[in-house]
């Protein structure tokens, strides 16, 4: 595993969390870490809810070559 697949992972967990948070209490983590309120978007969030997305596409495709035989470690 490389450096790229372990901060991938973390941001989709993050991005999991957010939305676990998002349906059970309403709560927007990632509004409150860069000071917007439930809703809100504003740069910071922005960046952070790309950079989740595109981590979520990465660890897809990773998963499918995983299954399908062609992961090079």
């Amino acid at each position: 595993m490389n450096a790229i697949d372990t901060i991938t992972e973390i941001l989709v967990i993050i991005g999991g969390l957010n939305w676990l948070l998002v349906g059970l209490l309403q709560f927007d983590l990632v509004a409150a870490i860069t000071g917007s309120t439930f809703g809100e978007v504003n740069p910071l969030s922005t960046v952070i809810y790309v950079l989740v997305g595109l981590s979520a596409l990465y660890q897809l495709f990773a998963y499918w070559r995983l299954r399908s035989g062609h992961y090079a470690s």
